[in-house]
C-alpha cells in the first residue's frame, strides 16, 4: 500500500510512476488526499472539542465546589452535547479512514525509475543470456511424452482424483521433484537463509498483508467456511512472520526460506502453453524472503537474482534475466526480474523464478517497521524470489537431458536422487 506522505510530497512523480504501467490514477490520487484532508480536519475538531470539555469539566468541579448547582448543571448539559458531537465526528472519520484504505488497495505499487515503459511482456527488457549449448536427439519429445514413457507423471490420473493441473508424480518422477527441493532448500542454507515451513493456509489479514488480497482474490482458492485462503506462494505466510513487528536496524538483513505447494486457481486455459507442467493448480516451489534496510534493499534484490542465477547454472540450464516493463509487474511490486529456462523440445522460454523489491507497499500493509539509528520508526523494505519453481524447472531437466538411452540427471543433483539417469 502507498504511503499517504508520499502521495502528497510526490504527488506528480508517484501519478507518473504508476503511468508505466498503463495506469491513470490522477482522480483516485485526488479523492485520497481529499479525504485524507477531511480526516485532518475532524481530527483537529475532534481535539479541539475534547480540549473544551476538559475545560469545561473543571469549570464545573469549581461550580459545584462554589454552591452553584445550576451553573453547574448547565454546563454539564453543554458537555454532553460536545460529547455528542465527538462521536458524531468519529463516526464521520472512521468511514473516512475506510474509504482511504478501500481507494489504496486499489492502487498497485508505483515502480521504480529503472523500471521500463511497456504494456505487455513483448516490452521486457532482456538484460542477460547465458550460453548453454542443447542437443537433442532425432526422437526428442516434450516433457509431457517423456513423463507417460517412464512413467514419472500420471497427468490423467491427477484429473481423476482431482481435476486439470493437479499431476501425480512417481517413481523417479516424484524422487526427482524431491531431490530439486532439497537442493534448493541446501542451496538457500549455505546463502544464509534461515529455512521456516509455513502453514498452507493463511487468513484474511496475512492475504492483504502481502497485497494478495483485494487484488488476487478470485486466483486464490477460499476455505469460505473458516475464511482461510490457500497459499499462493509460501512468500505469504514467511513475510506475514514480521507483521506488526518492530525491528531493529542491528536485524537487518532477515533472510528466510521455506518450500511449499502452491495454490492458484488462474491456470485453466487450453492449448500447448499450459501443457503438461506448463502451468499447474498445485506446485511446490522453494521461496526466498529478505526484510531489508531502504538503503540496502537494491544492493540486496541483485544479490538475490545472483543466487537464483547460480541455481540455474549447478543445474546446467539455459537461461536468461528479464527486467519486467511497468505492464507486466506484479501489483505489489516496484521492481521485479524474471528468470527465464529455455525449453529445447517445446523451442520456447518458460518463466521459472521472479525476483522483486516491494520497497515499502508490503511493509506499509503489514506494519513492519524498524527503528533507525535516532530512535525513529520507518518502514522497512521486503523482497522476495523463487528459488525455485519446481514445474517448469523438472519439464526443462527432462527435455534438454533426454538421450536415444534415457534421460541424463545433472551432477549436483545425483546425491539426492541416488540415480544418474532415467
Amino acid at each position: 500500500m502507498l504511503e499517504i506522505s508520499n502521495i502528497r510530497e510526490n504527488k506528480e512523480n508517484v501519478i507518473a510512476a504508476l503511468a508505466k504501467r498503463g495506469l491513470d490514477v490522477s482522480s483516485t490520487i485526488d479523492k485520497i488526499l481529499s479525504l485524507d484532508d477531511e480526516r485532518k480536519t475532524t481530527q483537529n475538531q475532534v481535539d479541539g472539542i475534547l480540549a473544551e470539555i476538559n475545560r469545561l469539566s473543571k469549570e464545573i468541579g469549581k461550580l459545584m465546589q462554589a454552591g452553584d448547582h445550576d451553573g453547574g448543571n448547565k454546563m454539564k448539559g453543554l458537555v454532553a452535547e460536545l460529547k455528542d458531537s465527538v462521536k458524531d465526528k468519529e463516526i464521520r472519520q472512521n468511514e473516512v479512514e475506510e474509504g482511504i484504505k478501500t481507494l489504496l488497495y486499489t492502487i498497485p505499487n508505483a515502480p521504480n525509475m529503472r523500471v521500463p515503459n511497456g504494456r505487455s511482456a513483448n516490452d521486457n527488457e532482456n538484460i542477460f543470456e547465458n550460453q548453454v549449448t542443447v542437443s537433442l536427439p532425432g526422437s526428442a519429445m516434450p516433457h509431457w511424452d517423456l513423463a507417460k514413457k517412464y512413467d514419472l507423471i500420471d497427468f490423467e490420473l491427477g484429473v481423476k482424483i482431482t481435476g486439470a493441473g493437479f499431476p501425480v508424480y512417481k517413481g523417479k518422477g516424484a524422487k526427482l521433484q524431491r531431490s530439486l527441493i532439497q537442493f534448493f532448500l541446501d542451496e538457500a542454507e549455505k546463502a544464509g537463509y534461515l529455512e521456516v515451513i509455513p502453514p498452507h493456509m493463511v487468513n484474511e489479514d496475512s492475504g492483504f498483508g502481502t497485497g494478495q488480497l483485494p487484488d488476487k482474490e478470485g486466483q486464490m482458492y477460499h476455505a469460505t467456511i473458516d475464511n482461510l485462503y490457500l497459499i499462493p506462494t509460501a512468500e505469504v505466510p514467511i513475510t506475514n512472520i514480521y507483521r506488526d513487528v518492530i525491528l531493529k536496524e542491528s536485524d537487518f538483513p532477515v533472510k528466510m526460506c521455506g518450500y511449499s505447494p502452491c495454490f492458484r486457481r488462474e491456470a485453466g486455459s487450453y492449448g500447448k502453453d499450459v501443457r503438461g507442467l506448463n502451468r499447474l493448480h498445485q506446485f511446490d516451489k522453494v521461496e526466498i524472503v529478505q526484510l531489508e534496510h531502504p538503503e540496502k534493499s537494491y544492493e540486496t534484490l541483485d544479490h538475490m537474482v545472483e543466487h537464483v542465477k547460480g541455481l540455474l547454472e549447478k543445474l546446467n540450464l539455459p537461461y536468461r534475466v528479464l527486467r519486467l516493463c511497468g505492464g507486466d509487474m506484479g501489483f505489489a511490486s516496484a521492481l521485479t526480474y524474471d528468470l527465464e529456462v529455455w525449453s529445447a523440445a517445446q523451442e520456447k522460454w518458460l518463466e521459472v523464478s521472479s525476483v522483486s523489491n516491494f520497497e515499502t507497499f508490503q511493509a506499509n500493509r503489514l506494519k513492519l517497521r524498524y527503528k533507525d539509528s535516532s530512535g525513529k520508526t520507518r518502514l522497512a523494505h521486503t523482497l522476495n524470489g523463487s528459488a525455485l519453481a519446481l514445474p517448469r524447472i523438472l519439464a526443462a531437466l527432462l527435455e534438454n537431458n533426454q538421450t536415444e538411452n534415457g534421460i541424463n540427471i545433472p551432477s549436483v543433483l545425483h546425491k539426492y536422487t541416488g540415480f544418474t539417469q532415467i
